[in-house]
């Protein structure tokens, strides 16, 4: 699949060159986390597209954490393993709800606010957890409050340098060794960004689907970087759909929280019928695969594009204070919450897959690291559970800074500026016919038909095949970042895309209606992809 090494061409003798002991790539809560972390150990450069502007700003729901009175992390544990669907690494999630608690501990101590009730931690409960153990901040600004937080302290550290309003082209590399980036300025100016180690923290890949949580800038830059690099990727064809994101024609795809049906909200179909009940036992809260397909199951029955989130029964909360973010976005296009029905359906949010790290973010390429949703250790498994992916980001974002420290690569500041390589300008084999934003949008609509919620061997096969013409399409030097993008999408995309077709069953957030079941016998594994190959790894037992 690999056709490309390099987007541009480039001599690191002819570009200016910053150099650090640490390059974070990404400024969501796993790359400032892991910034700050880093920073305790040598000079730290952060690039970022925009430092307050990604994913983790937009976590409503909450942080999950064992910290009740009546929790453990053996109950957090066992309902990641029950939602990640036999594919979780099981020692990756013990370090997970072992560790959590202890960096909820230090966030708070950084200065981030949690809702109280009385003296204690509020605690709500989401979709596959057994016990109330979701903290919240704002209500429903969780992640809003962390992303200030840490971005607060993180430009407050003198050994901190932020370089903003930068795109990651490509990963530096020479022989199997990663010695930084190269970072594109918004006027298409090259800067090598070298370092002794170079962590890739940069989020997900929601906008590859028409309709999707993310943020505009979550285009899997790191996934589709560090692949052409020849990192191993993992598990790039489970991809979650949240089940309730506000379905509104013309209106952006806000998501509407899990946190609601914690709460007590419930989902109706168009005529009124409330149908999670004789779908799950936990009804609402259910894994998100198990709610998001019943849902798309209600709207087939009800020939509908939606079916109603029904907050007006909730008792003992007021909604406005509770819920604000929901609150004010419904507001905008005339719902009130507290006695208007919500019309909601599923929408692309989290991303499974990622590059493949060990349990310190280690990757195959010597000198590259990897954390929070760009990186896959197993962790969620096919299905990541409610609320886990912010104390993701804080638990490997902590782990991988000390790893970083101590396996970097032993080198002076004199080697990475005097390092000689170079890469020619990619040719063009074929004419751009339509415009970037254009592409965008038909991988985007691609993806979502073909490759959403619902796959079949025939649509799987001709996502690929689209996908690959469109990389025949895009295959000259990038010249602005919105090239960079969607050459990205449209790697993750194939990558996506790929995986999904091989994979012959239904499991967690991958679902197959030629394959409707899941086969443990034959797929109790995760497809690695690294070129052109292709490797099928079982999965780790307890």
């Amino acid at each position: 699949m690999v056709t490309t090494r390099y987007l541009v061409g480039f001599d690191l003798a002819k570009l200016e060159k910053q150099v650090a002991d640490f390059l974070v790539v990404g400024s969501g809560v796993a790359g400032l986390f892991a910034a700050l972390k880093a920073s305790r150990r040598g000079r730290v450069l952060l690039l970022t597209k925009n430092l307050l502007e990604g994913n983790t700003r937009y976590a409503q729901g909450g942080i999950a954490a064992a910290i009740g009175p009546e929790d453990s992390w053996q109950g957090h544990l066992e309902d990641t393993l029950i939602a990640g669907a036999g594919l979780c690494d099981e020692q990756a999630v013990t370090i997970l709800v072992q560790e959590g608690p202890a960096r909820i501990r230090e966030l708070i101590e950084l200065g981030a606010h949690f809702d109280r009730q009385d003296t204690a931690i509020a605690l709500t409960k989401e979709g596959g957890h057994s016990r109330r153990r979701i903290l919240h901040a704002g209500g429903d600004a969780t992640g809003l409050e962390i992303e200030q937080v840490l971005a607060n302290v993180v430009l407050a550290t003198d050994n901190i340098r932020i370089v903003n309003e930068t795109y990651a082209v490509d990963l530096i590399t020479d022989q199997g060794h990663c010695y930084g980036v190269l970072g594109m300025a918004l006027d298409g100016a090259l800067t090598a960004y070298l370092a002794k180690a170079t962590i890739l923290a940069t989020g997900g890949a929601g906008q590859v689907y028409a309709y999707t949580t993310n943020s505009p800038v979550v285009t899997g830059d790191g996934l589709a970087m560090a692949y052409r690099a020849g990192a191993e990727v993992m598990d790039t064809e489970f991809f979650q759909f949240h089940p309730t994101g506000l379905r509104i024609p013309g209106a952006p795809s806000a998501l509407i929280t899990e946190a609601a049906r914690g709460e007590g909200g419930q989902l109706i179909d168009v005529t009124g019928r409330r149908f999670m009940p004789a779908v799950h036992p936990m009804a609402e809260l259910a894994p998100r695969n198990v709610v998001a397909r019943a849902i798309v199951q209600a709207m087939e029955d009800t020939e509908s594009d939606h079916v109603w989130l029904d907050m007006r029964k909730i008792t003992g909360i007021d909604l406005p204070t509770r819920f604000p973010t929901v609150f004010k976005t419904c507001q905008r296009y005339g719902i009130d919450i507290r006695h208007d029905l919500i019309p909601v359906a599923p929408v692309a949010h989290y991303f499974m897959g990622g590059i493949r790290v060990n349990y310190q973010g280690r990757t195959n390429v010597r000198g590259l690291y990897a954390c929070g949703e760009a990186a896959c250790l197993g962790l969620h498994g096919a299905n990541r559970l409610a609320s886990n992916s912010l104390l993701d980001g804080l638990v490997f974002g902590h782990r991988i800074a000390e790893c970083a420290y101590h396996y970097r690569l032993h080198i002076s500041d004199d080697y990475l500026l005097n390092l000689n390589l170079s890469a020619p300008k990619p040719s063009r084999m074929v004419e751009q016919a339509a415009s970037y934003s254009e592409i965008r949008r038909a991988i985007q609509r691609l993806m979502w038909r073909e490759v959403g919620l619902t796959r079949n061997a025939a649509g799987l096969a001709h996502a690929r095949d689209e996908l690959i013409a469109i990389g025949q399409q895009l295959a000259g030097p990038a010249s602005r970042p919105e090239h960079l993008e969607v050459v990205n999408l449209q790697t993750v995309g194939l990558l996506i895309s790929s995986a999904a077709l091989l994979r012959k069953e239904s499991r967690g957030g991958h679902f197959r209606e030629d394959f409707p079941t899941e086969n443990d016998s034959e797929w109790l594994k995760h497809i690695v992809l690294q070129g052109d190959q292709l490797t099928l790894v079982d999965q780790k037992r307890g």
